[in-house]
């Protein structure tokens, strides 16, 4: 039965929900090095302790945890444009769910990994704990 279901309608507590457009958003651009040891299988990994981002419902902060593990293919990503793309998300409007993706693309775009694993660890909001988790393997 459940398989039928019909979807209730968005928004049903009429919010003015306003997320920054991907066009708008005024991210600094992620740097590339290349990888001397291509072929080579390494792991990297990154915290990112200190993530904001806005909340589009609230226009408050949200505050993350983001970990990125990667596996190089022949481009490594330069670590302080790394640390400047995340802090670009200070101004940024956006939901958990799509700035995990936002950021999942922008890095394979970046360096064309063979592996990627995601997570956001967001801090609690309103009693509830959030975490988004995303990957990607080259085909």
């Amino acid at each position: 039965m459940l398989h039928n279901a019909q979807l209730q309608p968005i928004n049903q507590q009429n919010l003015d929900i306003r997320s920054t457009a991907r066009e708008e958003m005024n991210l600094f651009p992620l740097d590339t090095f290349k990888y001397e040891f291509a072929g080579r299988e390494i792991w990297i990994d990154f915290e990112i302790p200190e993530f904001t981002a806005i909340c589009p419902f609230s226009d408050f902060p949200d505050f993350a945890t983001i970990k990125l593990k990667y596996v190089p293919n022949e481009r490594c990503i330069e670590l302080k444009s790394l640390k400047l793309y995340i802090n670009s998300f200070r101004e940024v409007k956006i939901f958990h769910e799509h700035l995990i993706n936002v950021i999942l693309e922008d890095f394979v775009a970046a360096c064309d990994p063979l592996k990627v694993e995601m997570e956001g660890d967001f801090n609690v909001r309103g009693n509830i704990k959030t975490v988004v988790r995303a990957s990607y393997a080259k085909a």
